[in-house]
């Protein structure tokens, strides 16, 4: 395997209950699924951008691909820690095809802090 992708993460899957009115309200804390992912890389894309009207506030985008032949289970609904940041999905993970199979995944995310 190419040490392109020796990182690893966790994806963190929220649970989902129904509030009194019966919208979905997802639950992060203990009762959030942790799912560990390895043979990916992650690193720093599309920059970072400030936002200092309300409170000082930095975005930073972030790109996530598997290994070749690998297809981590990733949603746009999850969050992804790695190396101690707290990162979201933003958008569809795409998952980029070959004539017989799915080759990888790419994941758009950001971290605000």
């Amino acid at each position: 395997m190419s040490a392109l992708y020796e990182q690893s993460v966790v994806v963190v899957r929220p649970a989902v209950s129904k509030d009194r009115y019966g919208n979905e309200k997802k639950n992060w804390g203990n009762a959030a699924e942790r799912i560990p992912v390895d043979q990916v890389n992650v690193q720093p894309a599309g920059g970072s951008s400030e936002d200092t009207d309300d409170k000082q506030m930095v975005v930073t985008g972030w790109l996530l691909i598997s290994a070749p032949g690998t297809l981590p289970d990733l949603r746009e609904t999850d969050r992804v820690e790695f190396e101690g940041l707290v990162l979201e999905v933003t958008g569809k993970v795409g998952r980029w095809p070959v004539p017989t199979a799915v080759r990888h995944i790419e994941a758009q995310l950001k971290e605000v802090a």
